[in-house]
């Protein structure tokens, strides 16, 4: 098959890559997840290149998989060399990527058609917004995985039939708010296979998502609620997150929860809503949020010790945060009206992606951000961890 260019106007904001080729230290992530309903299983695989410059301390890639019961696999890639990706500074242009490995002929690293791909690539992956395939294997453990699927994309970030919105809003093309954060497909259809150390997965229009993150300075803490697959809702996606980052000589938390339900985006983030969450160090996640129309309610918990998965840093990619696909999360939409409000969704799943990252989590973590009606939430409260 030939690669899917998405209509320019059908393309999420900073889908393209973000290095604008100078020295200074940078990362960039990609994320991608397939759910099976019918296993009670989740794929999800992240990718990640630091210093693509070459020749830094922290220069490379990696692919991480999260597997069936949270199970884990990675492999690194020294050679920044070979990776790709489609774009120019800001994030312009389609979603493409990839990073290859070991290779049976000597290229220029690029997209290739699905079928070389797998004639010449031994090791690596390839992905846009409507194709995801890859192989990584450990000759020192024998274990590998190869997946191939198409995707189909359903939501992005805002309402279905408009032009998608930058998920952190029109800041996150200045530099100076890092790192940026984009949810590229909130919810999409998945249809192909994966093998998982010699077993065989095949789906058909399975949920979907994707999201990435990029820029010169890192997270001090975070949390992510995520999930698209919830009980007799098909048409429901939940992405809740906050961090702790700095910004020029301040330290600033913000929060954000979004969910995708029979055709718009209902939005909460400080440019218009009041948010506020208690996190604990593993197990618990409770986030609340509200404006003059509409209220919510994100509770999420977890009973399974997680997995350590790695992250960039300032020091490299190290073992910094811990996840699971295996969450429990109960979400309640409601609209306000003169007379009270109105109840428009609640809906649970046992499939929600959970994460907490960053600086050691000793305590809850209790913040809030809130919304400045006269600058439209360009300033944002600083509270402590």
């Amino acid at each position: 098959m030939d690669v899917q260019i998405l209509p320019t106007r059908l393309i999420t904001p900073h889908s393209g890559y973000h290095w604008d080729g100078s020295p200074r230290r940078f990362f960039e992530g990609w994320y991608y997840r397939v759910t099976l309903p019918e296993l009670n299983q989740t794929f999800a695989f992240m990718y990640s290149i630091e210093d693509p410059i070459g020749g830094q301390p922290y220069s490379g890639g990696a692919a991480q998989v999260l597997g069936p019961d949270d199970g884990y696999f990675c492999r690194t890639f020294a050679d920044v060399g070979q990776f790709w990706s489609w774009g120019a500074p800001l994030g312009m242009g389609a979603l493409g990527l990839g990073h290859w490995g070991k290779t049976r002929d000597a290229q220029r690293p690029r997209w290739l058609p699905p079928a070389e791909f797998d004639r010449y690539i031994e090791q690596g992956y390839q992905g846009t917004h409507t194709w995801h395939q890859g192989h990584l294997c450990d000759p020192g453990t024998g274990q590998e995985a190869h997946w191939r699927y198409q995707i189909q994309p359903v939501y992005a970030w805002g309402d279905q039939g408009k032009s998608p919105r930058s998920t952190g809003g029109l800041l996150s093309f200045l530099p100076m708010f890092e790192p940026g954060w984009q949810i590229m497909m909130a919810h999409g259809l998945a249809t192909g296979w994966i093998d998982w150390q010699g077993q065989r997965y095949v789906f058909e229009k399975s949920p979907a998502y994707a999201e990435k993150n990029w820029g010169g300075s890192f997270p001090r803490k975070w949390f992510w609620i995520n999930c698209n697959c919830f009980a007799e809702q098909p048409d429901l996606a939940l992405t809740a997150a906050a961090g702790r980052r700095g910004v020029l000589w301040w330290m600033e938390s913000v929060g954000l929860i979004g969910v995708h339900y029979q055709g718009r985006l209902y939005e909460f983030a400080p440019w218009n809503s009041e948010v506020s969450w208690s996190v604990t160090p593993w197990g618990e996640w409770s986030m609340q949020a509200h404006n003059h129309r509409y209220g919510i309610e994100v509770q999420a918990s977890c009973d399974r010790p997680g997995t350590p998965l790695r992250a960039p840093t300032q020091k490299g990619l190290i073992y910094i945060c811990k996840d699971t696909m295996q969450g429990r999360v109960t979400v309640t939409l409601k609209r306000y009206h003169q007379h009270g409000s109105t109840l428009l969704l609640k809906a649970y799943s046992h499939l929600c992606g959970l994460e907490i990252g960053g600086d050691p989590w000793q305590t809850a973590w209790i913040s809030e951000t809130i919304h400045n009606a006269e600058d439209e939430g360009l300033q944002r409260i600083v509270v402590p961890s």
